[in-house]
């Protein structure tokens, strides 16, 4: 009885060091700054005072009775509503066209995932060129279709529209990589009997591809709804949030409180409530979707 203690314990042991250094990375890089971001949410840190000072849930209710703030988390709901659906339906059509592409099937999946390649700085600075009024790509070929020059990035009604169709053409191709190494896991056989009994090719994805691609989904739906609150590169570089902070997002609003107005304790507070959304999405869509998913 004891050799088989010993022996438990030294296998419990071996497997923590294993785990160590990963566990070690997590708390250092994300444990930790998640605590410190926590307290300092509770003080006033800004250039207006000398030492910060505790003030409990002061700069939540700052943040609640901002009107900008307010406007920010509607932009960042329908930069999610429009995004995330719309990148993971394309990227499964991708998947899909890209592993039955029999010619060129090298250059098409290259072609899909070509975007996710290129730094989103650069990508920002391509499609600022592309809705200059007047000069840009779009600019031209609305004028070439008598359709007039709309100002995209500085139109409050279009601008929110433009960054959306922008993050679909980079995040598409992205998830189409998962959707199609899930696709190729799927065993040929099971196709090969729903040909011989002649069920019907769409019938065939809606009750056999889909159903077992929900494993891959429910990665991919996590991951598309985490990006749709990270987003801050482009803005810097298209919008700066603009106009009247119709393209501001979560993070980029939070960048703004921590390096253009100083404010550590309300940009701290911000990103209290920004993980406190993704974390609850993450939960709800694990929990929710886990009884729908086929894992074998």
């Amino acid at each position: 009885m004891f050799s088989s203690i010993k022996k438990k314990w030294k296998s419990e042991i071996f497997a923590w060091s294993l785990l160590f250094p990963s566990l070690l990375l997590l708390t250092v890089f994300t444990f930790y700054p998640i605590g410190i971001t926590i307290v300092q949410s509770f003080y006033e840190k800004n250039l207006a005072v000398i030492e910060p000072s505790f003030t409990a849930f002061a700069n939540y209710k700052h943040l609640f009775a901002d009107d900008i703030f307010h406007k920010v988390m509607i932009n960042n709901f329908w930069y999610m509503i429009g995004t995330v659906p719309t990148s993971i339906g394309i990227g499964l059509i991708f998947a899909i066209f890209a592993n039955k592409a029999l010619k060129f099937r090298g250059f098409v999946r290259t072609s899909f995932f070509y975007p996710n390649v290129v730094p989103m700085i650069a990508l920002a600075n391509i499609w600022l060129f592309i809705y200059t009024p007047e000069y840009g790509l779009l600019s031209r070929l609305t004028n070439f279709l008598h359709m007039g020059n709309v100002s995209w990035l500085g139109s409050e009604t279009w601008v929110m529209t433009a960054l959306t169709i922008m993050m679909i053409w980079k995040e598409a191709g992205y998830f189409m990589i998962f959707y199609l190494a899930g696709i190729q896991n799927i065993s040929p056989e099971i196709y090969e009997a729903a040909k011989i009994d002649g069920i019907h090719p769409f019938k065939v994805f809606w009750r056999i591809t889909f159903p077992l691609l929900m494993p891959t989904t429910l990665f991919v739906l996590i991951v598309a709804l985490t990006n749709s609150f990270k987003t801050v590169d482009q803005l810097f570089v298209m919008t700066q949030g603009g106009p009247n902070n119709s393209s501001n997002l979560l993070l980029y609003y939070i960048y703004q409180q921590a390096f253009a107005f100083w404010d550590y304790g309300m940009a701290a507070a911000a990103t209290v409530i920004m993980i406190l959304i993704m974390l609850v999405m993450t939960i709800l869509q694990f929990f929710g979707m886990d009884k729908k998913i086929h894992y074998r």
